[in-house]
């Protein structure tokens, strides 16, 4: 009977877990403006310490949450006002096995450090226009270049 009865723990305790995570997400996303992301948490090795989750925008900040954690907080918050786009890039080597094809990687300066940020071709657009809308009469130097490769 004790092992029946801690096979049924475990998988309740499974359960519970995966409850979590669903009502995590629920609540996360219950406001919209939700975009799938990817954020590179790790530069030791090339193409990788991609990590997946989803990101939320709240006024002049952009959370990010990773896709399967338990904490209720963003993992990195972006602030409107201290991000620039330096670099625009499709999925080199390794990063094309671990992301959507139709991906497009960002290479962004933050005011706490340099990151690199992952979202669908179609969400780019959305997101730099996000960045870049300012206050009437305020200018808005949010691109570091104009000339970026068509990706």
């Amino acid at each position: 009977m004790q092992i029946v009865e801690g096979i049924g723990i475990g998988f309740a305790a499974v359960l519970v877990a995966l409850l979590f995570l669903f009502v995590r997400r629920a609540l996360v996303t219950r406001s919209g403006g939700i975009i799938r992301l990817g954020v590179r948490v790790s530069t030791m090795l090339d193409g990788r310490g991609w990590s997946p989750g989803f990101g939320r925008f709240s006024g002049d900040e952009l959370r990010w949450y990773r896709m399967f954690s338990f904490a209720l907080r963003p993992k990195l918050v972006l602030s409107r006002k201290g991000l620039v786009v330096q670099r625009r890039r499709l999925p080199e080597g390794q990063e094309r096995l671990s992301m959507p094809a139709d991906w497009v990687i960002l290479r962004c300066t933050s005011r706490q450090a340099p990151v690199e940020i992952a979202m669908a071709k179609s969400t780019v657009t959305g997101f730099l226009s996000w960045l870049e809308a300012a206050p009437p009469g305020a200018a808005s130097p949010r691109l570091a270049s104009q000339d970026w490769p068509a990706a």
